[in-house]
């Protein structure tokens, strides 16, 4: 990793690659001065048209900017056929990810599948010798959290995640900062509300289209057959996500658990309500059900309400819900994340940042919150997330979304989840990362995974 860094840096000065490279400061430091002096980059999972979640195709394009892309990998051949057109045709195709890491060897790595496959292919890509951005939520359970973390570690390559909120300064680093300062006072709790997911079902299975890989695209998961339900809105199948919990919670969770608990390592106490589809038995075998032992007709199965408390060691709340509201008090929200504490509120989400404390900043408190913003962003300018990650490659320093921070909110996500599915108030070690003195509830920390057939 040193000779490389070493050699970005010699190269950094030299001429941009075109008018849009040269407007971007973060692509400018980690080009060089052509397109065979820069990172070799290869994309898992881009999406396309027969497809709802197409992240994958995004940040694919935009790590381009900083890196030459040589490969795409898809289980579905006509999304790999389209991204592969918007980039002249040029790139070498793969159906197998196994196959591509093995044949192209690539230095950068992005991945934008499906969630249950986050895991299993940045662990793969980070030990064949690259450096990875993989797009949120990383983990399917809280033991893949420690696998990952711990493979980090063991390569040293860098690793990013995609939860962009964390490089927004006008709203959600700004938010942090005020937290942090202390203008809202003490005894600041977090109110989240995240939406809930649909029920539907069941639906009818039918053949795969022709192109797609269907077995590839379950891989660990239960053996399930296929239905465009299914495929297009994964994120309702615990199979391979976690509902809003961690779709929109890997967001607002993850903001508001750094910016009231920086230094806790989790939860101690997780205890709250929500309903399920119908679809889904009130005395399911949750543990049989995930482990792919126990089926369920097919339809969403994620929660599609609930509400939350998560309580820390050092006395903060982060309540998660699909909607807040308190009557009586000026509050009602559906997505969001309401910070309040002694002497104040503010409310905060991708559109906006308000409430008296932020209405009432003088410039030299905003020069202040700069300071305490600077340090949240590791020294680093804040608003590139895909730049930040390029950075990092090229310097060595830490990601602003880096695998022990989102291994934690994730954690959080899933413990929410396993409190649905037990009924009951859990008690978290957050430092042993298990359930105290509750053998069931230890049960949902891992999953089988089903074997995949071997390459070729």
């Amino acid at each position: 990793m040193s000779s490389r860094r070493q050699f970005l840096k010699a190269t950094a000065a030299g001429t941009a690659l075109g008018a849009s490279v040269a407007a971007n400061p973060f692509a400018q430091s980690a080009l060089g001065q052509g397109q065979s002096q820069k990172l070799r980059l290869a994309s898992i999972g881009v999406g396309g048209s027969r497809g709802r979640y197409n992240r994958g195709g995004q940040i694919a394009r935009e790590a381009s900017k900083f890196a030459n892309m040589v490969a795409v990998c898809d289980v579905d051949d006509l999304h790999t056929e389209e991204f592969n057109q918007s980039f002249g045709g040029k790139l070498n195709t793969y159906r197998d990810y196994r196959e591509m890491l093995d044949q192209e060897k690539p230095d950068v790595v992005t991945i934008g599948t499906p969630d249950h496959w986050h895991v299993p292919i940045a662990i793969a890509a980070l030990r064949s010798g690259a450096d990875v951005y993989c797009e949120k939520p990383l983990t399917l359970t809280i033991d893949e959290g420690k696998q990952i973390r711990s493979v980090v570690e063991e390569t040293g390559r860098v690793f990013q995640v995609g939860t962009q909120q964390r490089s927004s300064k006008n709203h959600f680093l700004s938010a942090i900062a005020i937290v942090q300062s202390g203008r809202l006072g003490d005894n600041v709790n977090a109110y989240v509300a995240i939406g809930g997911a649909p029920a539907g079902g069941p639906f009818e299975s039918h053949a795969a289209p022709e192109g797609l890989d269907w077995d590839m695209w379950v891989g660990p998961a239960p053996q399930a057959d296929y239905c465009e339900e299914r495929r297009r809105m994964f994120r309702w199948y615990f199979e391979y996500s976690g509902g809003k919990m961690t779709d929109w919670g890997a967001h607002h969770i993850d903001i508001a658990q750094w910016a009231l608990a920086p230094g806790e390592d989790g939860p101690r106490k997780i205890k709250g309500s929500g309903k399920f589809p119908e679809t889904v038995p009130s005395d399911l075998d949750w543990v049989g059900f995930l482990n792919g032992e126990v089926s369920l007709p097919n339809g969403y199965n994620t929660a599609t309400e609930f509400s939350i408390d998560l309580k820390y060691g050092n006395g903060s709340l982060i309540s998660v819900n699909n909607h807040y509201k308190r009557d009586g008090d000026n509050v009602d929200f559906g997505n969001g994340i309401l910070f309040e504490g002694d002497k104040g509120r503010i409310f905060v989400n991708r559109g906006k940042l308000e409430g008296r404390p932020v209405d009432e900043l003088t410039d030299a408190d905003r020069k202040e919150l700069d300071g305490i913003i600077k340090e949240l962003c590791n020294g680093k300018s804040p608003g590139n997330h895909m730049g930040n990650f390029f950075e990092c490659i090229e310097d060595g320093g830490k990601p602003i979304s880096d695998v022990w921070s989102h291994h934690r909110t994730m954690t959080s996500c899933h413990l929410c989840n396993i409190a649905l599915m037990t009924g009951r108030e859990l008690t978290w070690d957050p430092k042993q990362e298990s359930f105290v003195n509750d053998e069931e509830a230890n049960r949902f920390l891992s999953r089988k995974s089903r074997e995949l057939a071997s390459v070729g």
